[in-house]
């Protein structure tokens, strides 16, 4: 791992008790992206937040693109981290 691996961060609301939903979501990107990232957090935050960053990008909104499908956040986080990995069935499902 280099210094200049990846960051991915998950903020998401206390209030809306969604840790349980970030905490899976994280877990579903470090098995995926186990070589490719260099770290993973999980940031709490308050006000129905729920974003996915990577290196400080976001690259999903709840509040723009509601609850996002695990496969979803995967693409988005491999278009910036590991362009041409395959995702295996998650990319077919998509293409379906």
């Amino acid at each position: 791992m280099s210094p200049a691996s990846p960051v991915v961060q998950i903020e998401y609301c206390t209030q809306c008790r969604w840790l349980p939903r970030a905490a899976w979501l994280a877990q579903e990107l470090l098995t995926t992206f186990e070589q490719e990232l260099g770290e993973l957090s999980l940031k709490p935050g308050t006000g129905g937040v729920f974003v996915v960053r990577v290196d400080d990008e976001v690259v999903w909104d709840r509040r723009e693109q509601g609850f996002p499908e695990p496969t979803a956040v995967k693409q988005a986080v491999r278009d910036r981290v590991a362009p041409g990995k395959s995702l295996g069935h998650s990319d077919k499902a998509v293409q379906e």
